[in-house]
């Protein structure tokens, strides 16, 4: 499977009374086609997931298989707290026609799910029944929780655990994983604002929510440190971050959907309890954004 590259972990439109829009759904992904990425994540966190029903989650990934470019590598966002519905998301999207299967470190009840040995226990058992590979969801930011790079490295050699996405933003961590897993296992990162650091570190590729308004400088950034070419890449990422922070750490999803209005593409409105942006926190985004377009 190829898991290099950059994937866009997509946001989901919705239209102005909450509803998801298919229309939209497809144009952007037809729009996206034209660009070198590799594939497309559905539901992970940029896509709103928690505000999702199941049914709702299955039909976004439906409409951007039926949309994708036949070439595009699908990974569907499973992410749910037992492993009994973590299973039957993944055989869902694996009928139909996903590739892998993005699963998220299960995190509500803390006292017991925050440990090394439970979180082992869960993906091993996911992985066991999934129809799909398996890519570990590491985000602390959301579940609390860090996955130990013990635990890493000892769920790397599970037949049907393939990857792992990193959006901890740890550097450090991420270069130490990369280290300590098997050979194949593929790191990729999360963070839009560092992933050219991360890919000197040694990871495969990303997927990344800034790459919804901005896909072509995230495959220029690949496509330079592919060629060798360091010091372009490290350029074209020390324009992207200050937009990718901005979105990351103060105006979330809202924020990276008005980029995405800027920049050709459907942003929408979020869906409650998210609001829309301000005029004031709009100004910040399109001076962010400013000469960072498509």
């Amino acid at each position: 499977m190829k898991l290099q590259g950059i994937f866009p972990a997509l946001a989901t439109c919705f239209d102005y009374d909450g509803n998801l829009y298919k229309a939209k759904v497809l144009h952007n992904t037809q729009k996206l086609n034209q660009v070198s990425l590799t594939g497309y994540v559905v539901c992970g966190s940029t896509g709103e997931t928690p505000l999702l029903s199941v049914p709702e989650r299955l039909l976004l990934m439906e409409w951007v298989r039926e949309a994708a470019a036949e070439e595009k590598t699908l990974i569907a966002g499973v992410g749910a707290e037992s492993v009994h519905e973590t299973v039957e998301i993944a055989s869902r999207a694996a009928a139909l026609g996903f590739h892998a299967a993005l699963v998220l470190t299960p995190f509500y009840y803390r006292t017991q799910m925050h440990t090394p040995e439970t979180q082992a226990l869960f993906f091993r058992a996911v992985a066991d029944r999934s129809k799909l590979p398996v890519l570990l969801y590491n985000i602390p930011q959301v579940t609390g929780y860090d996955l130990p790079i013990e635990t890493i490295a000892a769920l790397s050699h599970h037949p049907n655990i393939i990857g792992m996405k990193d959006s901890s933003g740890n550097l450090e961590k991420l270069a130490a994983s990369v280290r300590a897993v098997k050979p194949g296992f593929k790191v990729l990162s999360g963070s839009g604002a560092g992933f050219s650091a991360a890919l000197q570190a040694g990871a495969s590729g990303a997927i990344l929510a800034i790459a919804n308004p901005l896909p072509y400088t995230c495959v220029t950034i690949w496509e330079a440190f592919r060629a060798r070419e360091i010091e372009a890449a490290l350029d074209w990422q020390s324009r992207l971050a200050p937009a990718s922070r901005m979105v990351a750490s103060k105006h979330g999803i809202p924020g990276l959907k008005h980029a995405m209005d800027l920049n050709g593409y459907y942003g929408g409105p979020p869906r409650l309890p998210l609001t829309p942006l301000s005029p004031e926190a709009k100004l910040e985004i399109e001076a962010a954004f400013e000469g960072l377009r498509g």
